[in-house]
């Protein structure tokens, strides 16, 4: 029998290799709007953050959001994920 393949994704916080669903997705939609992306699902460029402030907060301050998107990040959109990370249930500090 085969064994299932577990995709794994890099947090852009502290640069570790996880597996996909242990990390949170962030998407920019095509029309340019960013959020927390509880489904994993939701149609546009992705990016992938471990549930902890510390990692957020890492990849905000290293820019791994705008290198990952090819795009500046407007400062709000960082609240705006930073409220949606904290709303999290996973989310940890």
């Amino acid at each position: 029998m085969k064994t299932k393949k577990i995709p794994q994704r890099m947090c852009l916080g502290c640069q570790e290799s996880k597996a996909k669903r242990e990390l949170i997705r962030i998407v920019r939609s095509p029309e340019g709007e960013f959020s927390v992306d509880t489904t994993g699902k939701k149609p546009g460029r992705g990016a992938y953050i471990c549930p902890k402030m510390e990692c957020f907060n890492a990849a905000r301050k290293s820019k791994g959001l705008e290198r990952s998107f090819k795009s500046p990040i407007d400062k709000s959109v960082y609240e705006l994920l930073e409220q949606q990370l904290k709303e999290l249930p996973e989310a940890e500090g």
